[in-house]
């Protein structure tokens, strides 16, 4: 259940599944926690898929996106 692939030499993309978005100030709650995560560079929160795609220097720890995702008051699921 992964999803990370090396875009270019020092990042990372990965896809999340988050449950419960359901419009745009929702994409930004869970945009806003996701990037005060060390060595993010950029977060892209789709409410519609439910899908939140990361960039980082490095692949993230899934502990830590769950505590930004549920401190935004949603559901991490796991990786696309």
């Amino acid at each position: 259940m992964t999803a990370q692939t090396d875009t270019t030499q020092g990042s990372v993309t990965t896809v999340y599944k988050v449950s419960g978005m359901s419009c745009g100030h929702c994409e930004g709650a869970v945009s806003g926690e996701i990037s005060e995560i060390a060595g993010v560079g950029s977060v892209q929160a789709v409410a519609s898929t439910g899908e939140v795609t990361v960039v980082s220097e490095a692949p993230l720890d899934d502990a830590a996106v769950r505590a930004a995702v549920d401190e935004a008051g949603f559901e991490l699921v796991g990786r696309v």
